[in-house]
């Protein structure tokens, strides 16, 4: 059933969603999974159905699972998804990084559906949160007057 996780270093993967047999993509959320796009097994390209209709975001090659952002110009290689269902993000001059995995993959285009619409962005997000100043919880001290 293509079951989407997240890798978390020294922790256990993270369940992000999963795939159906026809290539679309659930989100796994608190109450129901909510539908957030579909691939088109035939030629790859990846659409994302989060806000109003469905917009074409990338395409995953379905020979060699080479994942491609869509934008102006030429598409951007993000990285790849190999057959043991294994996700890994390109990193230019660097070693590629682990992302996570797709258990039970049916094919290299359900993983690139499962790359760009869930680990990416949950990816992304991971990224923001450690990003974020922490928020100091005790009440700030006023400033020591002296008279």
């Amino acid at each position: 059933m293509n079951k989407v996780y997240k890798h978390k270093k020294f922790a256990i993967d993270e369940y992000l969603g999963w795939v159906d047999q026809d290539g679309k993509v659930y989100e796994r959320t608190e109450k129901l999974d909510h539908y957030v796009g579909h691939v088109d097994e035939r030629d790859g390209k990846v659409y994302e159905a989060r806000s109003g209709p469905d917009q074409y975001i990338g395409r995953v090659d379905p020979d060699n699972g080479k994942v491609y952002l869509t934008k102006f110009g030429p598409d951007q290689y993000l990285g790849r998804v190999r057959k043991d269902g294994k996700l890994y993000h390109h990193k230019r001059l660097a070693r590629d990084d682990y992302l996570g995995k797709v258990k039970e993959m049916t094919s290299l285009t359900h993983g690139g559906a499962a790359f760009l619409l869930l680990v990416m962005p949950a990816v992304a997000e991971a990224e923001l949160e450690e990003t974020k100043p922490e928020e100091s919880k005790t009440d700030p001290q006023p400033p020591n007057i002296r008279r």
